[in-house]
Parts: structure tokens; sequence; C-alpha cells
């Protein structure tokens, strides 16, 4: 798996797992953990989760199926790099060590690989940081970066002490939603910070896609695949795509070893052009 280096320079794989909408239900736990599992057989080193998804319950999912899988042997700890985000009403100087803890509970582990600020709320961004800052001193998250930031957002970030310490920014991409690519992520690449692509392939709706669909028949992938092969063609694009099924574990998996030709970028540019003026950032 190709991998994108963070600024201090830890290489993480450039394919992750999602886990937007799961531990929900406890009906579905034990096929969640299960799925968990099979992404960490297949390959995956990279999950991304939240205090927010399932309040808690997906951080509970991955921390049991880690557990599992660390205890059978077939990962150790520190080839797996756990990213988690912190509510905004939680972000203040003592919320956010709390939250933290919370975290590592549910998930069963000591520290957390990269903390993120799920979005910019009303706690000052200097708060925040002095917190995330402490709790990196305190060992309890190896890294700290923000979520759903737009560039005035991060150079807001930039003016704080310590802001210049953001390890990446996460933001809906795909290539159905481009606004990223006229000012964010030109901003992120002069600073050598990564961009975490979430719902890199439309929560499913690219699959459906008639364009992505032929250039799909191509190389004898889906569309999804196509999608995502075409997040993950950029060098400093982390893409955490949510799967549950095997065979979309696997599809994804697959598609980081895509390589898209000329004709390929020109179909999907005219199918989805690229951004000629700033917009607001895509969000779910």
């Amino acid at each position: 798996m190709r991998t994108v280096q963070l600024p201090d320079g830890t290489a993480v794989p450039a394919l992750g797992l999602g886990t937007w909408r799961i531990g929900e239900s406890a009906r579905t736990r034990r096929a969640e953990i299960a799925a968990v599992r099979r992404a960490l057989a297949i390959g995956y080193r990279l999950i991304d989760t939240a205090e927010m998804y399932g309040e808690g319950g997906a951080e509970e999912v991955i921390g049991a199926a880690l557990a599992d899988a660390i205890a059978a042997g077939d990962v150790r700890r520190e080839d797996v790099f756990i990213v988690s985000k912190v509510y905004p009403h939680n972000a203040s100087r003592s919320g956010v060590p709390a939250a933290c803890e919370r975290s590592l509970r549910r998930l069963g582990l000591d520290r957390i690989d990269l903390y993120l600020l799920h979005w910019r709320g009303g706690v000052p961004l200097a708060e925040t940081v002095a917190a995330f800052e402490s709790s990196k001193e305190r060992g309890l998250i190896r890294r700290w970066g923000v979520s759903n930031f737009d560039v005035d957002d991060l150079k807001a970030l930039a003016r704080v002490a310590n802001g210049a310490h953001c390890a990446a920014n996460q933001v809906y991409y795909s290539a159905s939603q481009r606004g990223a690519e006229f000012a964010l992520l030109p901003w992120q690449r002069e600073r050598r910070m990564p961009a975490m692509a979430y719902s890199p392939i439309d929560q499913g709706a690219a699959a459906r896609d008639r364009t992505l669909k032929a250039i799909g028949a191509r190389h004898g992938a889906t569309a999804a695949q196509i999608a995502l092969a075409w997040v993950l063609r950029q060098p400093d694009v982390i893409a955490i795509p949510k799967a549950v099924r095997d065979a979309h574990l696997r599809e994804n998996w697959a598609a980081a070893s895509i390589a898209l030709t000329p004709r390929d970028l020109a179909d999907i540019d005219r199918r989805f052009p690229p951004p000629t003026c700033k917009s607001p950032l895509a969000m779910t």
C-alpha cells in the first residue's frame, strides 16, 4: 500500500477504513466487529473514527476488533494508525483530555495516533490547540489535526500558538465534490499538510455514475473503484471510505492498484469539471 507522509515524517497508508454510521445499534455490533477484523486481515492499517460516531459506539467496535486481532497475533498495535475526533463542544482546555480519555477507554488503547477537531465550533482555537498540545505531552495522543476546515479556518489556526503543529485536515473530497481543489488543497500542499478525504465515493453514489462505469469497464473495475482510484492518485491525499461488506472492503483495497490513464482523467474532468472559483466546502 502506498503511503502519505505527515509533517513529522511519519508515513501512513494512503487508504484507510472509515467508520461513520458504525456502532449505532447493538443488533449489528457483532457483524461490525467482524467487518473491522476482516479489514485488518485484508491489510488495512489506518482506521478513522470519532466520538460522534454512534456516540462512541464505533470506537467500541474498533476497540473490540483490534483487541481480538492483537490477541490472535494478526497485527501489532504499533502497526495500526488510529484516528479519532473530538466534538467541537468538547474542544476546551478541560474538555479535550476528558473526551480523549473516554475515547481511549472505548478503543482499549493508551494513545490515539491522530486526534482531530471534528469541525470548528465556539471554543477559541487557541484553547483547543493548547489542550491538544497538553494531551500530546501527556502521551494521550501522538499528534493532532482538524476536520472540515477551509482555508480561512486554517489561516486562523496558523496564527495561534503552536497552530502550525496541525498534522492533517480531513474534508469531504471526491470526483464530484472538487471544491477543495481551488484553494484548500494548494494551501495545504505548500505547508506539506496532507488532506484526508472522507466520502471519496460519495457514500456509494459514485457506483451509479455512467462515466465512472465506462471507465471501470476499461479497467475491469467498478465505478466506485474508479472514483476511489481518482482520489488516491494524488500523493498527499489519504482516502477513508467506509465499508462493512467483505466485497466492498476488498474492492476498495484493490482500487489502490488502479492506474488511471490520461484519457480516464480527461473523461472525469468532463463529467465533473474542476472548480474555477472558490466555493463552500462540501460536508456530510
